[in-house]
């Protein structure tokens, strides 16, 4: 009979979504998982098979945890400004490394951050009354926002001009 496990791997993944969304994938070594979740070694690989597999369940606890409560909220926004505030506030930091960083090399990793992305375009298409294409591109205006750091009040002066369309 193996040994009891030392950790609990609901808050070890959940611990895992805020390192690798703070640091990325190639940001985060082995060491620092160990060091940062309180997880040994051999732990780590026989729970999660390889930093890999304990990145994809953080991704998906990402996916499920932030990312699924916001296309509720874009589902019911009144209009285009409460949907960009909503985008522009939400903590997407892994969704956004993983689709610049990982998806571009890994397969599972596209298809988890290709998924996320059409269920937030659904979702605006869907309460605002728009084309998929139209609320794909209020979808990527607003990630374009959140990875400039919102320069200059970018997502206020855009929001400002949903709020009031001349």
């Amino acid at each position: 009979m193996g040994r009891r496990r030392a950790f609990d791997e609901d808050e070890v993944v959940r611990a895992a979504v805020g390192l690798f969304g703070g640091r990325a994938y190639d940001g985060v070594s082995v060491d620092d998982l160990v060091t940062h979740l309180g997880v040994h070694r051999n732990s780590l690989y026989k729970t999660f098979g390889s930093k890999r597999g304990l990145y994809l369940a953080a991704l998906r606890r990402h996916l499920g945890d932030d990312v699924r409560p916001l296309a509720e909220a874009l589902a019911a926004a009144p209009d285009a400004a409460t949907a960009l505030r909503l985008v522009t506030s939400a903590d997407l930091g892994l969704l956004l490394l993983a689709a610049v960083e990982r998806a571009p090399a890994d397969e599972e990793v596209a298809a988890e951050v290709s998924a996320a992305l059409a269920t937030l375009d659904q979702a605006i298409a869907d309460a605002l009354g728009i084309s998929p294409e139209l609320a794909a591109a209020l979808t990527a205006a607003a990630l374009g926002i959140v990875l400039r750091g919102n320069p200059d009040g970018v997502g206020t002066a855009l929001t400002r001009r949903f709020d009031s369309p001349d």
